[in-house]
């Protein structure tokens, strides 16, 4: 099975247009920018597109993973909550004969949407050559390994696979996790203390190995 791939909220961020959406929800980032396409023009999609780039975790219930409800004082019958109004996929509160109830999944739960998973707990890197003296500050998800770091790192040294990765003097194991490998994450402690956290970014020290990749 594929391992899921990460990302960080600043990631999701960057889709905020309708012409490429993303947003997160209950830990899952989805493209909705194809559903975009599809619905052009309609005004369902008026409150997805003011929420484009961020979560909207707050829309569902996290025990059934659908839109929230509620009970329509006035009728009885349990609705769906959209306090920023009705969208795509949710159906009207009355019967309504333009309605097409034959639509599939909603895309909420349309797993063709889904792109990754949100990261629970982003944290910042200095990545430093130590061939070169370059340094470069990456943030990355807790939940990836070195391997997944070093695919984020090649922009801005495409032969960063032939470099031994380190810290503390200790060779990393790059099938793990920063915590797997050792390298702490001191953010909590360091807002309790109200440090900089800045001036604390643990440094990975690459080491040339002689063997240089093709770029």
């Amino acid at each position: 099975m594929d391992r899921p791939r990460f990302f960080t909220p600043a990631e999701v961020a960057a889709h905020n247009t309708a012409a490429d959406l993303w947003v997160s929800f209950l830990g899952k980032v989805c493209d909705l920018t194809p559903l975009m396409s599809r619905y052009q023009g309609d005004a369902l999609l008026l409150p997805i597109m003011e929420c484009a780039g961020k979560d909207i975790s707050c829309w569902f219930d996290p025990d059934t993973e659908d839109v929230l409800k509620y009970v329509d004082p006035l009728t009885n019958c349990v609705r769906y909550y959209t306090p920023r109004g009705r969208f795509v996929h949710v159906p009207p509160a009355g019967p309504r004969s333009d309605w097409a109830s034959d639509i599939g999944p909603p895309w909420w739960r349309d797993r063709r949407y889904e792109v990754g998973l949100l990261s629970a707990k982003t944290r910042w890197i200095r990545v430093i050559n130590t061939l070169t003296s370059q340094e470069q500050r990456l943030q990355v998800c807790s939940e990836e390994t070195l391997a997944e770091i070093l695919q984020r790192y090649l922009r801005y040294n495409s032969h960063a696979c032939s470099y031994t990765w380190k810290h503390g003097g200790a060779t990393l194991d790059m099938s793990r996790t920063l915590g797997e490998n050792d390298v702490p994450d001191d953010d909590h402690e360091l807002q309790q203390l109200r440090l900089d956290r800045d001036l604390f970014t643990p440094a990975i020290l690459l080491h040339f190995n002689d063997d240089l990749t093709e770029g």
